[in-house]
Formats: structure tokens, C-alpha cells, sequence
């Protein structure tokens, strides 16, 4: 990954007017599409399978009435009025009359209906008015919300002096989230720490705008994402800050890199490259875990937190390719002037070894690191603990601010008629079979009466077909609170007993019982979506740290910051907790997505940490410290900017809590929080403690498993062998294929026989225009073949050929060179045409006629290539070679001598 970075880094930077245009073009192409095909933001919730929505989607057909988008009035009188007066009934069936006047209310249900119970409060003073509207929620407009709030204040006019009117219901309870300059607040703090961090203002804005371009598209997609689907208004807000945080901190990553080699002397244009290579792997690992999660919330199967999970992953990707791509075009732009002042040589090794600030810090916590241990879990574990009691729900206008219209009719009828009537129920039944449908219906209308909770019935009846029945139900309690969902499962008990007794299939269904489904659904999901981010992590940071101890210390430490994030939230938005520092009022339930959005989000932000502290330790190691020293010089060269990107991220998230609004305000309280504690008490606390005390034990990984594990490379490792090896064995050095004490094939292991087939300590020197002969058994001589040709990977020593060095370029080798099957039909053409560098012909002594005759003619114009013919023998190849031409015998048990004619 790492050489193909290093190749696209460097194309951006050389075409960085191209890049730039290219990525103007595309925003302005997409946003413009957007513009075109926008449509408004649907936050109708859906569960598939439950039975709440299918009884739901069947109401809609047999009682349209019922399932119509609703607003509620609620007329209230001075002390000594009734509702009963009969100037008062005049006056509130007159503005019944002038509603339905309107063309988008499709009918109304009046407080007088001898149909309906309850809409008139029990001391007469209150009255409820029901407006049915066509469309859903989602399509009535603000223009049309205005006109219901004057019919109202028309009303008002026409009762008796002190009268309050109030106007809320389903229509007017849907808050869409919105930027305030609170957020900005919170990117202004990202520019500070940039520029505390980079040294420069000019570099400092450099990630903001390329982060901010990155978001600009990300917005754009979901917004024209809305002509083509269901996408709920929280999806965007969480993308934009989703993709703003991440976006700021990849582009400094790689930046802080680039500002660091040119620091060193390195050439602008390598260096641009090189940030790209070794800081974009990874980056790109850890965009990809964030977006592996996001996407993993499918599996909740609720379509609304698929489609927000699969927008937001998108806007994360969007981030990762920009700070790939456009950031080392602007890179290029700026030049010179991103190199910092002054010479900035290599601090002494005393004073690396100090390691200021953040080498006091990790020897500290690495003192007494069993003492850190402790201390870090008992503290995270007692933040964890309130989780158990978080309060989940779907948002509803009792969770708006107190100045909404929506909130105050909310309040003013858990008031005056109570908390139930702001969340009915609704039973419906299958009538089609049943001879008696008045019979079912008043039976089943008997039975929920006597159920705890039950405030009563307002209405029982079958439909015009008598097909269907429907028992609307108000609880004494409120939509989110616990003790409806205990009446709901009480309602759900009887289900199987009026089977047997009325042969009827029934559900409970409406907006509060599909709520609770909903919120059931996704606590569901948390066991399965948390062993899916945790394996996942397991596997991609076995592959990545070649370890054990590794991933499961990063597991276990995301289960604490997560636990962690849990628990405040609990303590702040359900207890209330210094619910004033973030701008709440009053307690109030958390968005039942709550849980398992955080849970994806911050695993990938965890695994990023993650990967840029400890391969910088694993870095060090490799180099020669022992365990222990390389957990404190890999800190030290890494916690700067491991630090200053969770201080941004945290700015992100922090000023979006304030004004948020909805789902979003607990999100980013969690997320701000989760951060954090992630950042700074265990990767940057717990991590090295437990580094420290495993030692060498925390790089231990089994031989089989490694061999079994493919190889990310996040590091960069192979690139920087290349760059390391660039001028090896010196510079311009004219071999095309060189190598020193090669191994090919595996290693002997315990228990290998002794014919165990392995070549070692191979030293290959071929110049341009010479024919390499490789003879012996079979299976050697295609070891060989498929390891020049970057096909197999050398087992040892260094190897490189036509000027890239092997296993890292072979994709390079492979492309610049062809193996030649002896029995291909087209073999002939083949070596009369071939304009490879490097060919290597299988078999050569089975070559006989018009073949043999090819291959002569290949070996006649071999300049500036190399040539490698395989063969049993090579006697019989003798007469295609001339004196200069090199032979490697293979016939020694283990290794191979190579020489001219004579070995």
C-alpha cells in the first residue's frame, strides 16, 4: 500500500493544478446536482418484521383516517368557564370549520365527537381539537404550519379573554438540527491547536480547508441522496461532523509528517510523496475502520440507521481521499514555504531519550505500571457503571426545547389531561372471519380496560368493511416513559388468548408502540454490533502489529472508553448531572440510536490512536530499542500529534453539543467525551502502562498465524526499505538483478525432514545483456523464476531487480517482466515480441524446432535486458550462451553456486 501511496502522493503534488481543478469541478457538478433533485428530509422511523409496522402499514390501508399525519390543538380556559358553554362550543366548531378550509387538512376530530372519551379534561376547562393532514410529516411544510399556528390565533380571538390556544402533534414535534456559530466556535479551536502544532498560521489553515472542501461534497451527496431516498435530518449533521473531525485530523497526520522530513532537509516534492506513503497507510486504515463500522450498523436491520451509518461512512471516505489526494496538491502549491525555519537537526540522544513533557508523562504512568493499570480501570469502570440505567427513546416533543409550540401543547396536555394522552396506542384486529365484529371489538375494548396503566379507551370500533377493528388506548404514562412499554407488553399477552377465544389475529401498533419496537430492536443489536467491532478490531490489528497482546489491550481499552461515554451520558442527559454546561434544561431520555452509533463511530477513532501511537512504538523496537525502551521513545515521537488530533476532535464534537438539537446533542456529548477518555486516559495512559509492563511478550505472535496473516504495512516498512536501499549496492549501480545472501523458499521448521527444500545464502550480480541459466530439480528452479519475477517473496537477505528491491515493488517486476510457459501455443510470437526487461523462459531445454529457433533469436538482441533461462541441465542450453553468461546450479541439497561456463 505503502509504494502505491508514495506513486499517488507524487502524481498529486507534480499535477497539483489538475488535482485542485478536478476537485472544484466535482463539488460544483454534485452540488449542483443536489440543488436540482433535493427533496425535504424524511424522519418517519421504520422497523422491518416487527409487528408494531405491520399493523401500522395495514392501518394506513383499512383505517386511512388513523394513520393520516396529525396536528393537535389544545384549547384552554380561564378559571370558570366550561368547554360545555354554548358560546364557547360556537366558537371551537367554527374554527373546527375554518380548519378544515384549508386544503391540505383532510378532516378533524372534535372535542364534542360522541365517538371519542377524554378529549375534554375533567374539569371542563380543556379541550382537545384532532387536524388530519394530507401527506407525512415530512412533506407538510413550514408554510403550512404557519397557516395552522393563524387559524389558531383566529380562534383564540373568538373565546372568551384569557384563553391559551395552543397548536403541536406529530407535525409540529420534528425539530430539523441547524448550524449556529457555536460550531464555528469549535473550528476556530481546531485552527488554534493546528497552528500550535504546525508552527505556521499558513499550515495551520491548510487541513481546515481541505477538510472543509471534503465536506462541502460529503453534504452535497446526502442532500441529493434525499431525491432518491428516505434520509432522516440527523444524517447530515452527523456526516458534517463526522467528516469535518476526521477530515482536520488526517490532513494533519499527513501534513505534520511532510513538516517534519522538510525540517530534516528532505526535498519538497520526495517529501510530499513520502508524507502521503507513510502517514496516508495509515490513514487509510484508519478511515477504513471507521467506515467498516459505520456500514456494520446494518446490522440492526432498521433502514433509517443503515442509510445514516452508509452517508456518514461516506463522508469519512470522502475525507480520506481528499487528505490523499488534494492535500499533497496543495502541498505542492505552498513549496518552500511549508519548510519550517531554521535548521532542525537531530536532537542529541540524551535529550531524545528526555523526551520533554511527554517523556516525563510515560515514565510516570510506566513507573509503577501495574498502579497505572489499576487505577485507569477502576476510574473508567465507575464512570461505566450509571450505563445500566440509560434511558433510551425515539425523540418526541416532550424532548424539545421549552420555547416550541410543539413543547408547550406537549406540557399543556400532560397537564391538564395527562402524560398518556400525548403517547396513545393502537390495537387493531382482523375482523373477516369473525360473525360478530361489534362482539370482538367490545370484548377485547373490556379486557384492556382492566390492564395496569390503562388511563382508558377512547375509542373502539371496526372499520366501514368491518374487516378490521381498531381500540385507540391511553396510558397513564408518557411515550418514552419505561412503565408505557409494560403496557404495552401486557396488551401483547392477550394476544394469544383472543386467538382462541375470537379467532382474530391482534397488534399493537402507533407512533409510540413502533418507538418502543424500535428502541427494543437496537438495544438488541449492541451484543452483535459490539462482538462485530471488537473482532474486527482483533483481526486488523493482529495483521497490522504482527501481535498478540496488542489487539486485545486495544479491544479491552475501547470497552472502557465506551463504557465510559455510556456512563456520562447517563449521569448528564438522564440524571442530570451538570446538565447546564451543556445547555439542557431538564432531564430527558437519549435517541435509542444512541448507543450503537457511538459504539461505530468511536471504534474507528479509537483504532486510529491506536495505530499512530503503537506503530511508532513497534517502529522503534524494530530499530534496535528493546521493548521497554521503544514504548518510551515511540511516545515521545508520536504523542504530540496524537494529542493535538484528539484535542480537534474533541473541539469538533464539544461545539456541536451547545445548540444541538434531537439526536445530535447527545451524540456529540458522547463522542466529546468518548474521545477523550479514549485519547488521553487509555491510549495515552493505559497503553504504554501495559506496553511496559508485557515487554517483549507484547510482540509475540505465533508462526503459524503470521505466515496465515496478509501484511497491511501501515508503517510504511517496505517503502522504507526501498528508499533505504535505493542506492544499494551504490549508486547507479548497472546490475539488473542483484542480491546478497537470498533466501528463497520457507524457512526449516521443527520436525522438517531432512530433503526440506530451501535455497540460501544466494548472491546474484547480473548486468544488461547477460543470460542468467538456472538448472537442477524442478520445484528449485521455480522457486527461483517466481521469486526474480516478484511472484514469491524471498525468505531472506536483499534482493533487487531491474532497480526495485523485492518482496516490496514486485508489483513493479511483475509488470516489467514476463514468464514464459514452454507450453504455451503461442510461444514463438511471444519471445519474437516481447519487449520486457526482464524474461524468463520455464523449461528451456524442452524448447525444440521453431521455438528453440525463437528463443535464439531472443538471445541474439538481448541488449539491455536480462534473460533467465531454467533448464535440468545446463549442457543443454550451452549452445545458446556465450562464455560471459552466468550459470546457477541448484543441485546441492541445500543453496545453490553460480559462476560462468565453469563453475
Amino acid at each position: 500500500m505503502s509504494s502505491w501511496l508514495y506513486e499517488v502522493g507524487r502524481w498529486c503534488f507534480g499535477h497539483r493544478g489538475r488535482v485542485v481543478i478536478a476537485w472544484l469541478v466535482l463539488l460544483a457538478l454534485v452540488g449542483g446536482g443536489a440543488a436540482l433533485v433535493m427533496r425535504p428530509m424524511d424522519d418517519s422511523f421504520r422497523i422491518p418484521g416487527a409487528s408494531s409496522q405491520a399493523a401500522y402499514d395495514q392501518l394506513r390501508m383499512t383505517f386511512p383516517e388513523a394513520a393520516d399525519a396529525g396536528a393537535t390543538m389544545i384549547v384552554t380556559l380561564p378559571a370558570g368557564r366550561d368547554v360545555a358553554d354554548a358560546d364557547v362550543r360556537k366558537a371551537i366548531e367554527g374554527g373546527i370549520a375554518e380548519f378544515e378550509r384549508e386544503p391540505f387538512v383532510v378532516g378533524s376530530i372534535s372535542p364534542y365527537s360522541e365517538y371519542l372519551k377524554g378529549r375534554i379534561s375533567a374539569d371542563g376547562r380543556s379541550a382537545l381539537v384532532g387536524l388530519r393532514l394530507s401527506g407525512s410529516v415530512s412533506t407538510i411544510t413550514d408554510g403550512q404550519r404557519e397557516t395552522l399556528q393563524l387559524d389558531a390565533s383566529r380562534l383564540k380571538g373568538a373565546l372568551p379573554p384569557g384563553t391559551t390556544v395552543l397548536m403541536g402533534g406529530d407535525v409540529f414535534a420534528t425539530s430539523m438540527p441547524h448550524l449556529s456559530a457555536i460550531e464555528a466556535v469549535g473550528v476556530a479551536v481546531a485552527l488554534v491547536v493546528l497552528v500550535a502544532v504546525l508552527g505556521s498560521l499558513l499550515a495551520g489553515l491548510v487541513p481546515l480547508a481541505t477538510a472543509l472542501l471534503g465536506v462541502g461534497l460529503g453534504m452535497a451527496v446526502v442532500f441529493g441522496a434525499t431525491g432518491f431516498a428516505e434520509i432522516s435530518s440527523t444524517t447530515p449533521m452527523l456526516a458534517l461532523m463526522l467528516g469535518l473531525a476526521v477530515g482536520i485530523d488526517y490532513a494533519l497526520f499527513i501534513l505534520s509528517r511532510h513538516r517534519d522530513q522538510l525540517a530534516h532537509g528532505l526535498e519538497v516534492a520526495e517529501s510530499g510523496a513520502r508524507a502521503v506513503a507513510t502517514a496516508g497507510s495509515a490513514v487509510v486504515f484508519a478511515g477504513l475502520t471507521v467506515i467498516i463500522a459505520l456500514i456494520g450498523l446494518s446490522v440492526a436491520n432498521i433502514p433509517f440507521l443503515t442509510v445514516m451509518g452508509a452517508y456518514a461512512a461516506v463522508s469519512v471516505g470522502i475525507g480520506v481521499v481528499v487528505a490523499l489526494t488534494l492535500l499533497p496538491a496543495v502541498m505542492g502549491f505552498l513549496g518552500e514555504r511549508m519548510r519550517p525555519r531554521g535548521p532542525a537537526a537531530e536532537p542529541p540522544h540524551g535529550e531524545r531519550r528526555g523526551g520533554g513533557v511527554w517523556g516525563w508523562w510515560v515514565r510516570m504512568v510506566t513507573r509503577v505500571p501495574l498502579l497505572t493499570v489499576a487505577v485507569v480501570i477502576i476510574g473508567l469502570g465507575a464512570v461505566a457503571y450509571p450505563a445500566k440505567d440509560l434511558w433510551l427513546s425515539l425523540p418526541n416533543a416532550g424532548q424539545l426545547p421549552a420555547s416550541e409550540p410543539a413543547r408547550q401543547t406537549y406540557d399543556a396536555i400532560t397537564r391538564e389531561f395527562g402524560p398518556g394522552f400525548n403517547g396513545p396506542l393502537v390495537v387493531t384486529m382482523q375482523l373477516v372471519e369473525s360473525t360478530d365484529p361489534l362482539g370482538v371489538v367490545a370484548g377485547m375494548k373490556a379486557d384492556i380496560e382492566t390492564i395496569p396503566g390503562v388511563e382508558l379507551v377512547a375509542v373502539a370500533t371496526p372499520n366501514q368493511n368491518a374487516d378490521t377493528g381498531m381500540i385507540h388506548v391511553i396510558p397513564t404514562t408518557g411515550p418514552d416513559d419505561p412503565r408505557t412499554e409494560t403496557v404495552v407488553d401486557a396488551i401483547r399477552a392477550k394476544v394469544p388468548e383472543w386467538q382462541d377465544r375470537y379467532h382474530t389475529t391482534a397488534a399493537v401498533t402507533g407512533m409510540t408502540a413502533v418507538g418502543l419496537d424500535i428502541t427494543q430492536r437496537l438495544t438488541g443489536a449492541l451484543l452483535p454490533f459490539g462482538i462485530f467491532v471488537v473482532g474486527l478490531s482483533l483481526v486488523l490489528l493482529t495483521m497490522v502489529f504482527r501481535s498478540i497482546a496488542v489487539p486485545i489491550k486495544a479491544a479491552f481499552g475501547y470497552l472502557l472508553s465506551i463504557g465510559a461515554a455510556f456512563g456520562a451520558t447517563t449521569l448528564v442527559f438522564n440524571k442530570g448531572w451538570f446538565k447546564e454546561v451543556v445547555n439542557l434544561h431538564e432531564t430527558t431520555a437519549v435517541i435509542s440510536f444512541f448507543p450503537i452509533i457511538t459504539m461505530g463511530i468511536l471504534f474507528g477513532l479509537a483504532m486510529d490512536y491506536e495505530v499512530f501511537l503503537v506503530s511508532r512504538m513497534r517502529e522503534e523496537h524494530v530499530h534496535g530499542d528493546d521493548a521497554r525502551q521503544a514504548v518510551h521513545d515511540g511516545f515521545v515521537h508520536s504523542a504530540k500529534v496524537v494529542a493535538a488530533a484528539a484535542v480537534i476532535m474533541f473541539a469538533v464534537f464539544a461545539f456541536f453539543v451547545p445548540n444541538g438539537e434531537g439526536a445530535i446533542k447527545p451524540i456529540a456529548f458522547g463522542l466529546a467525551i468518548g474521545v477523550a477518555i479514549d485519547a488521553f486516559v487509555v491510549r495515552m495512559t493505559l497503553v504504554p502502562a501495559v506496553m511496559h509492563l508485557l515487554g517483549e511478550k507484547a510482540w509475540w505472535l505465533p508462526g503459524w498465524l503470521d505466515r496465515l496473516l496478509p501484511s497491511l504495512d501501515v508503517e510504511g516498512e517496505s517503502l522504507a526499505r526501498q528508499f533505504a536501499l535505493a542506492d544499494w549496492p551504490a549508486p547507479g549501480d548497472p546490475h539488473l538483478v542483484y542480491g546478497e545472501g537470498v533466501g528463497i523458499g520457507d524457512a526449516p521448521r521443527a520436525g522438517d525432514d531432512a530433503g526440506f527444500d530451501l535455497l540460501a545464502g544466494l548472491d546474484l550480480a547480473v548486468l544488461p545483456g547477460r543470460v542468467l541459466v538456472v538448472s537442477g530439480p524442478a520445484d528449485r528452479r521455480a522457486s527461483v523464476l517466481l521469486t526474480l519475477s516478484g511472484r514469491m517473496a524471498p525468505s531472506a537477505g536483499r534482493l533487487k531487480v531491474l532497480g526495485h528491491v523485492l518482496p516490496d515493488a514486485g508489483a513493479k517486476v511483475r509488470t516489467a517482466s514476463v514468464v514464459v510457459d514452454p507450453h504455451s501455443r503461442q510461444l514463438a510470437a511471444i519471445l519474437d515480441r516481447t519487449t520486457a526487461r526482464l524474461v524468463l523462459v520455464d523449461d528451456a531445454d524442452h524448447l525444440h524446432g521453431p521455438e528453440r529457433e525463437a528463443l535464439a533469436g531472443l538471445l541474439q538482441r538481448r541488449d539491455g535486458r536480462v534473460i533467465v533461462l531454467s533448464c535440468a541441465r545446463a549442457d543443454s542450453v550451452r549452445d545458446l550462451i556465450s562464455q560471459d553468461d552466468l550459470v546457477l546450479r541448484l543441485d546441492a541439497p541445500v543453496g545453490a553456486t553460480m559462476g560462468g561456463d565453469t563453475p
